[in-house]
């Protein structure tokens, strides 16, 4: 099972793209970043890929959300979709806001998967980390975009 954020794009996306010098191995397997469920980190706290934690790279690559704008559409490309639990979009901030869960019922999702996820009122600078809960494994599959939220 292995998937992550193509649109907006993630922070493995822009490594795949190239966008991201110093962005390691990520760069040829964006779609790998799995560790076990629970994580707040970028990189699922896992051993691999800690690259993705270090904001410092990502400091000039976001994705811009017009003023006014309350939800935003996430999308996933999974390349071996597996039974799921949840999906979870959560903001990293002190107190690691959840924005939105979807229950997938331990159901297979296609290949190509869409969320409209509300923002909460979030304006400025965020990392909204999207977490894709496993039904058949102890792991998650992890996705960090960044957003400039316009007020």
């Amino acid at each position: 099972m292995s998937g992550y954020i193509t649109v907006p794009p993630s922070r493995q996306a822009r490594a795949c793209l190239g966008e991201i010098l110093g962005a390691g191995s990520v760069q040829y397997e964006p779609q790998n970043v799995e560790a076990p469920k629970g994580s707040f980190l970028p990189n699922g706290d896992g051993a691999r890929f800690l690259e993705l934690n270090d904001d410092a790279l990502f400091a000039d690559r976001f994705f811009t959300v017009p003023t006014g704008v309350r939800a935003i559409g996430f999308t996933w490309t999974l390349t071996a979709p597996h039974r799921t639990t949840t999906w979870e979009y959560i903001a990293i901030t002190a107190d690691n806001t959840l924005l939105t869960s979807f229950d997938e019922f331990n159901q297979t999702p296609p290949f190509v998967v869409e969320h409209i996820v509300p923002l909460g009122g979030l304006t400025g600078r965020h990392t909204i980390l999207g977490r894709w809960n496993a039904g058949e494994t102890p792991n998650a599959f992890y996705s960090a975009v960044d957003l400039l939220i316009e007020s």
